[in-house]
């Protein structure tokens, strides 16, 4: 549990400052870190200096609008980062934040020294983070993923937009001073060359900064996707009851033989992992795949403790203040003897980090725990992530993207009955509101 007292135990606030050439993958880097210490309850949020530049009136800029000699741009630019870093400072102290990010490129020692000495003065410990890269496929990748995804290049020409952004990089690298040991020895950095074919870290003193290193040195950014399903409908869903290992129901069945056809459909012909939780409905659900398959008792459902093997309906007459209480505060509710959804995040830590280093993962697992992943990688905040519907025999596929995570759901269309329990209710089954209310959580729509 002290990865959520840190910040109270040392009283700390940190800015990771961005640093690097344009398509070096800094805002995916610096979106992951938000959603990644936001879900382990640390309050963080990333300024991204060039929505700042496009709300002041440089909304699709050319390559010139970046050239340093054009003092009317620069003025701009300046204006931008100014905007962003007050609001910042603003964030700190009216919402108490822990982590800022200032996503920039920040590449003249002149930026990063204001931006020092204005934390300084803030009491605000800052953390350079570098991503620098020559490897030229992994250059083009970005630029690709940037003029599909920015706003700077929304409605132009592909061509264009290339030809424009790579001279927008060639105006960067004229007055671009890289972070290195000689000159920034005092400083608390931390330099990706190549995403993580290297890693340069100097100076880092807190566990706080030490966990964001740790967390994207193992990140990457090549195109991946990961497909997520909860097991086959189970006989114990079918009885309305929670937890249990029970075996699936022969509509569960039917599910666990369609999968393989529906993954193929999805992945084609590349390499999958799948990954399981330790019970027999995920097992099952999984044993006609034909990849190479692992179990993670960290992927088992959240334990209902005392509750275990109940109906709502039974939990709700034998233990109504408890079922009063979990309706009020879902998050935080542990079941007597059991767990709470915060529970199941701290154990699905170690799956997170491997989930980022690792290329296409297929996870068959539980309805709570596919809550908690879909949270990390939604960014939805803890309070609703254990209202969200994730129905039976649906293949999900995420593709993280630098701007979000793009969803995709494929239905087997074979029937399965709602284990979904609206608040203040013991029945099960999803009302017309409620599935409106969260469809852009499951579907993508509306930002991430």
């Amino acid at each position: 549990m002290g990865v959520y007292t840190v910040s109270s135990v040392e009283n700390l606030r940190i800015c990771v400052v961005m640093v690097g050439l344009p398509a070096r993958g800094k805002s995916f880097i610096s979106q992951k870190i938000v959603r990644y210490l936001s879900w382990l309850s640390i309050k963080a949020k990333c300024f991204n200096v060039g929505s700042y530049r496009r709300q002041i009136g440089a909304a699709h800029p050319s390559a010139d609008f970046f050239d340093f000699k054009n003092e009317e741009a620069f003025r701009i630019r300046e204006n931008a980062v100014t905007q962003a870093v007050e609001d910042m400072m603003k964030w700190y102290e009216d919402d108490n934040g822990v982590v800022g990010i200032l996503d920039a490129t920040n590449t003249t020692r002149s930026r990063r020294d204001w931006i020092l000495k204005l934390c300084r003065e803030n009491a605000i410990e800052p953390m350079f983070l570098e991503s620098w890269c020559d490897d030229q496929e992994m250059i083009l990748r970005n630029i690709s993923d940037v003029k599909t995804c920015s706003p700077d290049y929304e409605g132009v020409d592909p061509e264009k937009a290339t030809s424009d952004f790579l001279q927008r990089i060639g105006k960067y690298e004229k007055v671009y001073q890289p972070l290195d040991l000689d000159h920034d020895k005092n400083l608390t950095f931390v330099k990706l060359v190549n995403v993580a074919q290297e890693v340069i870290v100097n100076q880092i003193q807190t566990y706080l900064e030490s966990r964001i290193v740790f967390y994207v040195m193992n990140l990457h950014i090549r195109p991946r996707f990961i497909w997520l399903s909860r097991h086959g409908e189970s006989i114990y869903n079918v009885e309305k009851k929670i937890g249990g290992d029970s075996s699936l129901s022969p509509r569960g069945m039917q599910y666990a033989a369609k999968l393989p056809e529906l993954v193929r459909e999805s992945a084609g012909d590349a390499d999958l992992t799948v990954w399981t939780s330790t019970l027999c409905r995920t097992q099952q659900s999984a044993q006609y795949l034909p990849y190479k398959q692992l179990q993670w008792k960290a992927l088992d459902e959240l334990d209902a403790g005392v509750c275990d093997g109940m109906t709502y309906e039974e939990i709700e007459e034998k233990y109504p203040e408890d079922f009063k209480a979990r309706d009020e505060d879902k998050y935080e509710y542990r079941y007597p003897g059991g767990e709470s959804y915060r529970d199941v995040v701290i154990r699905l830590e170690p799956i997170i980090m491997e989930l980022e280093r690792q290329e296409n993962i297929l996870i068959v697992t539980h309805q709570a725990v596919l809550r908690c992943i879909y949270a990390y990688f939604m960014n939805v905040p803890q309070e609703e992530s254990p209202w969200m519907s994730i129905p039976l025999h649906t293949l999900i596929r995420l593709e993280p993207r630098a701007y979000g995570t793009e969803v995709k759901r494929i239905k087997a269309n074979i029937p399965a009955v709602s284990t979904y329990k609206e608040k203040g209710t013991s029945q099960l089954g999803e009302s017309v509101n409620d599935a409106t209310k969260y469809r852009n959580l499951l579907t993508g729509e509306g930002g991430n």
